[in-house]
């Protein structure tokens, strides 16, 4: 099937679910050259994004000696660490709160380089060619932000996208629960991908809102008195991990073993669409109305189909 084509062409009408979208991302950056992330750029960079472009930030440099901030905190890190030798921010739109971080940086006197996905954005025309990093994406709805975020988590693995996606469709030949039966998850993930708990803590929210109660901890967390409540309708989802103790209903997903934060995001992306599928569309009935509105919050056009 050639998943990139359906989001070249789909409308508001029949907008693809989220297992979809990873499947056409991977089949896009199979078929690309993916840039690295310069990782040596600065010795102690400030790194900043918004939702989940501030959690790849995190994925990206999260062993290196980084200083980490959001749209709340970055004036102020700014402001107070002196040793910040240049300002790195990622934004899939290169809009919204990146211009304004541009902006303060600049007034520090900071270095900058902008990771974005859009060669026209508003914090881009503030700065020079070499002050950013451009990365090819799909056409995809608002917020689905897989082929935006994922050449970048690549930028920096090199994992290989075909074998992602062989894995992928392994999993979406395996046995899966009807996820009709549960109204509520719990997703486990192994240690060494615990910073992909933000990135599915926001997406949980985009996708479902408060209509799923979900909870997102690492093998080593959930230890610590998190499952004392249960509900006999909640599935504990495991990544890599393989779970014989937590909840009564449990689906555990492997994860290969040269697989890194592209893997793990592409298998819970493909297995949140699975879930997607199996409820009312709620995103799909609301993203026209929702970006409307964020618009108004931001003065600029924000559309439901990011092009």
């Amino acid at each position: 099937m050639n998943y990139v084509k359906i989001m070249q062409e789909f409308t508001l009408k029949n907008i693809p679910n989220l297992d979809t979208c990873v499947l056409a991302a991977l089949e896009l950056f199979s078929s690309v050259k993916i840039p690295s992330i310069p990782l040596k750029k600065f010795k102690r960079p400030l790194v900043i994004g918004s939702g989940n472009a501030a959690a790849t930030g995190k994925i990206i440099f999260n062993k290196h000696d980084a200083v980490f901030a959001n749209e709340n905190t970055y004036e102020t890190k700014l402001k107070t660490i002196k040793d910040i030798d240049g300002v790195i921010i990622f934004s899939a739109s290169g809009g919204k709160h990146a211009p304004l971080m541009v902006k303060a940086a600049k007034k520090r006197k900071k270095p900058v380089l902008l990771i974005t996905n859009n060669p026209h954005s508003q914090a881009g025309e503030l700065l020079l060619s070499k002050e950013k990093l451009i990365y090819l994406k799909n056409r995809e709805p608002y917020t689905y932000n897989t082929s935006t975020y994922m050449p970048m988590i690549l930028g920096k693995t090199k994992e290989d996208p075909k074998k992602i996606m062989k894995f992928v469709n392994k999993i979406s030949k395996m046995k899966l629960p009807n996820f009709k039966k549960y109204n509520a998850f719990y997703l486990i993930l192994p240690p060494e991908f615990e910073v992909m708990r933000d990135m599915l803590d926001k997406k949980f929210v985009e996708m479902f809102g408060r209509q799923i109660p979900y909870t997102i901890f690492s093998t080593e967390y959930i230890k610590h008195a998190t499952t004392i409540v249960e509900r006999v309708d909640e599935l504990y989802i495991s990544f890599g991990y393989n779970n014989k103790i937590w909840g009564k209903n449990r689906l555990n997903v492997p994860l290969p073993s040269w697989g890194d934060y592209a893997t793990i995001m592409a298998v819970s992306y493909f297995i949140m669409g699975k879930i997607q599928r199996s409820r009312p569309a709620w995103f799909k009935k609301n993203i026209e109305s929702y970006c409307k509105k964020i618009s108004k919050v931001f003065g600029s056009t924000i559309k439901p189909i990011v092009e």
